[in-house]
């Protein structure tokens, strides 16, 4: 079934933008987690999104007042409320995709290893209820560490049989818009017309920024590229400190988690050469996962793009970060058969 687009003043700005066309499908977004740092300013932004026809607002509590809040922005989406794990199932059924933001966020002095037991588990039980419930939907995992809650994520699928490497993604656009933003202050650049890939993981030294790539081209110095690069991969702990212990990344993560999943409802609908960069199952390199440039479509990921020319700079910080991947891939595993308990 298709709808025309409210023509709202919000919706006209994302029209402008390219967020839509007149007539659109029909699609249903999940937002987990949707009552915490992340996940209200994502739920309004993805109110704001025309390609949202209903839009479902999951946390384990304050969810109906969010939702409220959030119904009363006047575009297209209808929102709902759900609270607690026996209205999972009525959030989840039915969508198209799924955004989880839910898990503690990053304290000072903590590292991304040092949310792995407890989001672990929050992930390994809403990938269960997606398993059950909305088992093609797409997947856009936003809780850290993304390293290794998206193959958690993928061992609860293969566990379950609904495993689609296509339409599992970890969401890695936060680095994206990191990266465009300082590449664009050091080159004098307008940020609007920047881009620049990001490969790796979504961690430290797994970020990898292809500056020698970035358009437009400003032909920066090394020490140049290097501090930048240093600042995309630290740009967490950036936040986390000048919120000096009052919260990490959440309002540029929801932006950048927005930006994401519209590109995926984009995909959906049909929307030609549609590419983000995400952490994916790939070949890319000889890990399993391993984020890269990748082109959507209907059916989630329609190409898994390869790393293009690297710098020789960059093709060393590839190789750190793939020995930094490698190390970790025991520790996940371990944890997997033994601390989540993965039935």
């Amino acid at each position: 079934m298709f709808r025309s687009v409210a023509r709202s003043a919000a919706g006209k700005h994302l029209l402008r933008r390219g967020y839509a066309t007149e007539s659109v499908p029909d699609r249903k977004v999940a937002v987990l987690g949707a009552a915490g740092g992340i996940g209200q300013p994502l739920a309004l932004l993805m109110k704001l999104n025309p390609l949202v026809s209903r839009l479902a607002l999951y946390d384990i509590a304050n969810t109906p007042g969010v939702a409220a809040d959030v119904n009363h922005v006047n575009t297209r989406s209808e929102v709902a409320g759900y609270v607690g794990e026996d209205q999972l199932k009525q959030a989840l059924e039915g969508c198209d995709v799924v955004i989880i933001p839910a898990g503690v966020p990053r304290k000072p002095g903590m590292t991304r290893d040092d949310l792995f037991n407890i989001n672990a588990g929050i992930v390994k039980g809403l990938c269960a209820a997606i398993a059950k419930y909305c088992p093609n939907a797409l997947v856009n995992m936003i809780s850290n560490p993304v390293n290794s809650t998206v193959p958690i994520a993928a061992e609860v699928f293969k566990k379950a049989g609904t495993y689609d490497e296509k339409k599992l993604f970890g969401v890695t656009t936060l680095d994206v818009v990191r990266a465009k933003t300082f590449y664009a202050g050091k080159a004098k650049a307008n940020v609007a017309d920047v881009n620049v890939p990001v490969v790796g993981g979504h961690a430290g030294i797994t970020i990898l920024p292809l500056f020698s790539q970035a358009t437009p081209k400003a032909n920066l110095p090394e020490e140049d590229i290097k501090a930048l690069t240093k600042r995309t991969q630290d740009g967490g702990t950036e936040v986390v400190e000048a919120k000096a212990g009052k919260g990490s990344a959440t309002l540029s993560m929801a932006y950048a988690g927005a930006i994401f999943a519209d590109a995926c409802l984009k995909g959906l609908n049909g929307v030609p050469d549609v590419v983000e960069c995400s952490f994916v199952q790939s070949t890319v390199t000889e890990l399993p996962f391993f984020a890269s440039k990748v082109r959507l479509g209907k059916n989630g990921v329609e190409e898994v793009m390869g790393l293009g020319p690297l710098s020789d700079y960059e093709q060393a910080v590839t190789s750190v970060a793939i020995g930094v991947f490698t190390l970790a891939a025991s520790s996940i595993g371990f944890a997997v058969v033994n601390r989540i308990a993965i039935p």
